[in-house]
């Protein structure tokens, strides 16, 4: 239930996929489960990149160059028609846009204050808190209680916790739960992967001024500019492209399952890549988010 709205939410603003990235012959020979999970490791190490790109560029500056960047590619790619677009479908297009930077802003402040795997966790709230979002089965109330539980420990298992960082990523929570419920608007009122590209330009645009403020020339250098693209490419591009091929190959229903590994894969990540080890309470935590995930997919009825 929980990913597979944020599955439909993905199909409906990308019906076609990513042509850039997706050389359909080679990932059509890749099993779907294997894409997923590639798609899933790509977010988080794009993250845990960027992290490393703090210290230059700030997180505010590296949340930029993702959008931009990764604007720059889809509006290549796509080339959305300017003139078929409604006053209606601007509006809609403009609020998603908006909400999608505010949420990448929102994660990467608290990734700059919490460890990766604790922020994807808490931000993984955002869509488990609309698929359970006005249920009447007893069931559902275990896995938010479930969910709920392993929050609690996160945060509560010794040591010092970075409440802001934890409020951030609350933050990036509600504003994933706005995306899934935008991304269905979206997809009534523009056609293909067009809409996604402007509001990711529209993201781009309303961030990069804080990004440049906050970080200056810093932004501009060779070595830094590479390294963004680098990012936009394994927080956006690929992973899309991937899942997308998956989508088409694999039931929402075992799609929706695989991703829920996603928090358990930001911790892998962020022991990994980071040097960010959780304790074993930590652990046991994102385990709880994770079978809370897994279960709410498993029993959805509307997940086929």
């Amino acid at each position: 239930m929980v990913t597979a709205n944020v599955e439909r939410a993905t199909r409906r603003i990308l019906p076609r996929g990513l042509p850039i990235v997706a050389a359909r012959r080679g990932l059509g020979s890749v099993p779907p489960p294997a894409l997923v999970l590639a798609g899933i490791f790509c977010v988080q190490m794009g993250a845990s990149f960027a992290k490393q790109l703090f210290p230059i560029a700030g997180a505010v500056g590296v949340v930029s160059l993702r959008l931009v960047f990764a604007a720059v590619i889809l509006l290549a790619v796509w080339r959305p028609s300017l003139r078929r677009l409604t006053r209606q479908a601007w509006l809609v297009i403009g609020l998603f846009g908006t909400v999608l930077g505010v949420m990448n802003v929102l994660f990467y402040q608290s990734l700059d204050r919490i460890p990766l795997g604790v922020a994807v966790t808490v931000e993984f709230l955002g869509p488990l808190a609309v698929a359970l979002a006005g249920s009447r089965r007893w069931l559902d109330a275990v896995w938010a209680v479930l969910a709920g539980g392993g929050v609690v420990l996160l945060t509560d298992g010794g040591g010092h916790v970075a409440w802001l960082g934890v409020l951030f990523a609350l933050g990036a929570a509600a504003c994933w739960a706005c995306y899934i419920l935008l991304s269905a608007k979206l997809g009534a009122r523009t056609s293909g992967g067009g809409g996604l590209a402007l509001a990711m330009a529209i993201g781009g645009l309303l961030v990069a001024p804080f990004g440049f403020a906050t970080s200056g020339v810093e932004l501009l250098r060779p070595q830094v500019l590479i390294a963004g693209f680098g990012v936009a490419l394994l927080s956006s591009v690929v992973p899309y492209s991937v899942e997308l091929e998956a989508l088409r190959r694999i039931p929402p229903r075992v799609f929706g399952v695989l991703m829920s590994l996603e928090p358990a894969a930001g911790a892998l990540c962020g022991l990994v890549l980071l040097g960010q080890a959780l304790r074993p309470v930590q652990w046991i935590a994102v385990c709880l988010v994770v079978g809370a995930s897994v279960g709410a997919t498993r029993t959805d009825r509307t997940a086929t």
